[in-house]
């Protein structure tokens, strides 16, 4: 999403993303926000100088924001990072919160089991460097 128009947003996608990614079509939807309306809703809307600051906001089916990270434009987001925590919150929401993935956790690596037991024993239960 940015305040560019679809038409900014087609050029983009046949002269710049088309040339980065492999696939023929735009993984992701584009949305025009012309007026800023969801960056302000989003609070990334820089009304001085009218557009939206770079964010990604993770969005669960409920329409609750899991995690979000704005970054000032010099500095790009990592896509395969994305992705990971996609990942682990749908690992989380299909345990119904059974399970938690620790920092660097990828698809197949140990969980946690979050409760009382693990309280002060993390370390013990997760090790990261094994």
């Amino acid at each position: 999403m940015s305040v560019d128009s679809v038409h900014v947003h087609k050029i983009w996608e046949e002269e710049e993303l088309s040339k980065m990614i492999k696939s023929k079509e735009v993984p992701f939807p584009m949305i025009s926000d012309g007026g800023g309306e969801l960056g302000k809703v989003y609070g990334v809307y820089e009304e001085n100088i009218g557009v939206d600051i770079r964010g990604r906001f993770i969005i669960d089916p409920d329409g609750v924001i899991q995690a979000m990270e704005v970054l000032t434009p010099p500095v790009g987001r990592k896509v395969s990072e994305t992705i990971r925590q996609v990942q682990a919150f749908q690992h989380v929401r299909a345990t119904k919160g059974a399970e938690a993935c620790p920092a660097g956790w990828e698809p197949g690596d140990k969980t946690l089991n979050p409760g009382p037991a693990l309280v002060g024993k993390v370390w013990k239960v997760w090790q990261p460097n094994e």
